[in-house]
């Protein structure tokens, strides 16, 4: 169901994010984004530059190229808007993440190794929805392989967002010796519960 319809208003900004996954014929895969900002009127810059309506403020790209495992074999950015000439030098911070496998800590890392100083906010925000591209380009990859699981043998897949919580519909059908149907009765009964008046 799509958003409300708003009240009247007028757009300031827009931010377009394109990303893509390919197969590449090396065995490799390429995941790319691609940013670009505009404004609907005029704006002046902070270095004296007048930036015309519709022209982008920012035009920003970023290729990763990851294995089957996930793991950053290369990555490269490019910039070709962007409000100070400088920016074009913040490209090379993103080597940093050569070799890093995206799984769980892949934002701490990235955090880590490009926020604040060390590297371009924009190209920084681009490698989240990089990594979640990645693991849906390998989908098919990684469905033909066994759930990875703990030591255990509890897939690790388990309470990692909301439709794979343990007390869901979705463990019950796919991992039904690890749904928690304690939890599941427990949500039945607070969700029929009556919204508090306090």
């Amino acid at each position: 169901m799509p958003l409300p319809p708003s009240v009247p208003r007028d757009e300031l900004h827009l931010r377009r994010i394109e990303l893509t996954g390919y197969r590449r014929h090396d065995g490799l895969y390429d995941i790319e984004a691609r940013m670009v900002d505009t404004k609907n009127s005029e704006i002046r810059l902070l270095d004296g530059r007048r930036l015309p309506a519709g022209d982008a403020l920012h035009d920003m790209s970023v290729r990763m190229v990851v294995d089957e495992a996930l793991t950053v074999i290369d990555i490269m950015a490019s910039t070709d808007a962007s409000p100070f000439g400088i920016c074009v030098e913040a490209t090379d911070t993103l080597q940093t993440m050569k070799g890093f496998k995206i799984a769980h800590g892949w934002s701490q890392v990235v955090r880590e190794r490009l926020s604040g100083r060390k590297g371009c906010t924009h190209l920084t925000e681009l490698l989240g929805p990089l990594a979640t591209v990645a693991f849906q380009t390998l989908s098919q990859v990684r469905l033909a392989k066994p759930a990875a699981v703990d030591a255990k043998g509890r897939p690790l897949k388990i309470d990692t967002c909301y439709a794979y919580a343990s007390d869901r519909e979705v463990v019950q059908r796919l991992w039904p010796a690890h749904y928690d149907e304690t939890d599941a009765r427990a949500r039945g009964r607070k969700d029929a519960m009556p919204p508090s008046n306090e």
